[in-house]
């Protein structure tokens, strides 16, 4: 099995779970499990607690959102779903 390589402000998927489907950003990691938010339903109050086996990684990274969580600087709900909303157009022009 090939590991994959997670990091912070990386669109993934989930696999597994209600949500199943749903794109959401890592905001943290923390040992197996990566806390995840998609600035609607998930808000960064109250990120998701998912395991990393249950998500499916994206090779995109937002660079200027992942700086910002590195240093905990202040991040809005809009941010991130906007991100992901950019993220799902540059999806859809291919």
């Amino acid at each position: 099995m090939r590991t994959m390589e997670y990091q912070i402000g990386q669109v993934v998927y989930s696999k597994s779970g209600h949500d199943k489907g749903g794109m959401m950003m890592i905001l943290s990691l923390e040992g197996p499990y990566a806390y995840l938010a998609d600035g609607r339903r998930r808000k960064l109050e109250r990120p998701k607690k998912k395991k990393l086996i249950h998500i499916q990684p994206t090779g995109y990274v937002d660079a200027e959102l992942a700086g910002k969580l590195c240093r905990n600087e202040y991040v809005l709900d809009a941010d991130i779903a906007k991100a992901l909303k950019s993220y799902q157009e540059k999806l859809a022009e291919k």
